[in-house]
């Protein structure tokens, strides 16, 4: 569920005279001085695309025999440590690195699994089943069901196969038939025919999903609801949560990242891994739609929402990544 040409809404770009060794070099002296250099590190680490990213952290290896991350974790800390490895590791072992981290320890982080496979193109999830692969030696989908259970499972894991129908050509007929289906899953049914609506939600092409929710309109004037009210009324718990992720990504994935980015700044304290991983998994894909989506919601810009929020160097880092002005 990437957005239709990559990189085109991105607010991170690759640098045009890229140099990587100059880069390191760079780097390698705000990190070796007295005191870190924190402004270096921010201005070169925000401006470089992910793949310029990886030529750097070669470049600095062999110019040091050290790793720029063993370095960044040495000098920095916290939220800011954490934003900066985040830019520094390859996206689709960021997205390993946070489904192990997910899975991991006393109780599952949820969350962190639904947004990130309800959100992500199947090739997004290939590239993260291989990395999980060479990092933990065992395949991701058998550890996930050690982890979690029952329909949430089920829908979960059809996800993290990554074998979503794909293609751009809508089978308006198949889009009634499922319309129907649905409905007579849910709404028309005394209980809920969970399976229905995760075989549905699960395995449809984003496309072919947008045709069989325009389709359901016809049903929501019987029933007086949308397929959102429907899953709200019909589903509670994980499962909700997950198909609920699936059908705000097939409206529209930058709303459904505006919204938990908003979610992750509400309140009391603030959710720094959710903000973290959204605002560097995004950088290139489409933040600047977020950052649109995320004024249109809320009424107030995406920066100054992050500046009433965070602070110090960690802030300053968001807010180059974001880009745009207030």
């Amino acid at each position: 569920m990437a957005s239709s040409r990559a990189g085109e809404r991105g607010t991170i770009k690759p640098k045009a005279d890229f140099d990587a060794k100059q880069d390191a070099a760079a780097l390698r002296k705000a990190l070796e001085g007295l005191g870190t250099k924190e402004k270096v590190l921010i201005d070169i680490l925000t401006s470089r695309s992910s793949s310029q990213r990886q030529l750097i952290c070669a470049a600095y290896q062999e110019a040091t025999g050290r790793t720029l991350l063993a370095d960044i974790k040495g000098d920095t800390h916290g939220s800011f440590e954490a934003l900066l490895v985040a830019l520094i590791t390859p996206p689709a072992l960021f997205d390993c690195h946070e489904v192990m981290r997910a899975i991991k320890g006393l109780g599952t982080k949820e969350d962190i699994l639904i947004e990130i496979f309800a959100s992500r193109s199947n090739s997004q999830i290939s590239a993260l089943s291989e990395a999980y692969l060479q990092e933990r030696e065992k395949k991701l989908t058998s550890d996930l069901k050690k982890e979690i259970s029952g329909d949430f499972s089920k829908a979960l894991l059809l996800l993290a196969e990554g074998k979503r129908e794909e293609g751009t050509t809508v089978d308006q007929a198949r889009a009634k038939e499922d319309a129907k289906a649905l409905y007579n899953a849910g709404e028309k049914k005394w209980g809920t025919d969970e399976m229905k609506f995760i075989d549905i939600l699960c395995k449809r092409s984003v496309p072919q999903l947008k045709q069989t929710r325009a389709a359901l309109v016809e049903y929501a004037s019987v029933s007086g609801k949308t397929l959102q009210e429907s899953i709200q009324s019909e589903m509670s718990g994980r499962l909700e949560s997950l198909l609920l992720a699936v059908v705000k990504c097939v409206s529209s994935v930058p709303a459904y990242f505006a919204e938990l980015l908003y979610k992750s700044m509400k309140g009391c304290g603030t959710d720094e891994a959710t903000l973290t991983r959204i605002m560097v998994t995004r950088s290139e894909l489409d933040l600047q739609d977020i950052r649109e989506e995320f004024g249109k919601l809320y009424q107030s810009s995406l920066r100054s929402a992050i500046k009433s929020d965070c602070s110090g160097n960690y802030e300053k880092t968001l807010l180059k990544i974001c880009g745009g002005k207030d």
